[in-house]
């Protein structure tokens, strides 16, 4: 069996991937991770501590599937519009639940600056990723604001539609650099 750390970090990681940082009580946590309230303060101190932790491997896990998806393209181009496809399967496998970290930011107070902080520091790696791949800030800029609106629109509408329409406009917008 997992130890407790473990088993508290990988209940989070369903919990607040499926119900949200709100919708999301220490208690249950602690019930359906089967440890004592004295072990989950043990290795939390907060349950914004353990939010902090999911955000940190949840990003782990959606950078290195996003790698994996990308890392046949043998173009930056194949590979900018493989990474619009990565969408469209990551919402087929998690039924268009969206950005973890969008959602969580959505949820919670201005006030809880060590959140934002670490949803800032990540969205920023994901932007200087596609900055270092385009070599152009204009057009990474705007391709980034259209991966973001991507994931955004295709979670309220619970379609890829839009993500396909971005995919045309990024094909666009990529054809200039040459």
């Amino acid at each position: 069996m997992p130890k407790p750390r473990e088993r508290i970090v990988s209940t989070a990681m369903v919990l607040f991937h499926r119900q949200g940082y709100n919708n999301t009580g220490i208690n249950q946590i602690i019930e359906e991770a089967d440890v004592s309230k004295a072990s989950f303060y043990q290795h939390f101190r907060s349950k914004d501590d353990l939010c902090i932790e999911f955000l940190n491997k949840r990003y782990d896990y959606w950078a290195s599937e996003l790698e994996k998806f990308t890392s046949s393209a043998e173009t930056v181009s194949e590979k900018i519009l493989k990474s619009f496809d990565f969408l469209i399967d990551i919402n087929k496998r998690e039924d268009f639940r969206g950005c973890s970290f969008l959602n969580i930011l959505s949820e919670i107070p201005a006030g809880k600056e060590k959140i934002h902080q670490v949803i800032r520091d990540h969205k920023n790696k994901l932007r200087e990723c596609f900055k270092e791949d385009i070599q152009n800030d204009m057009i990474s800029a705007h391709i980034y604001l259209l991966f973001e609106s991507s994931i955004l629109t295709s979670q309220l509408y619970r379609s890829n539609e839009l993500i396909e329409k971005s995919k045309i406009i990024v094909h666009d917008l990529l054809s200039t650099l040459h």
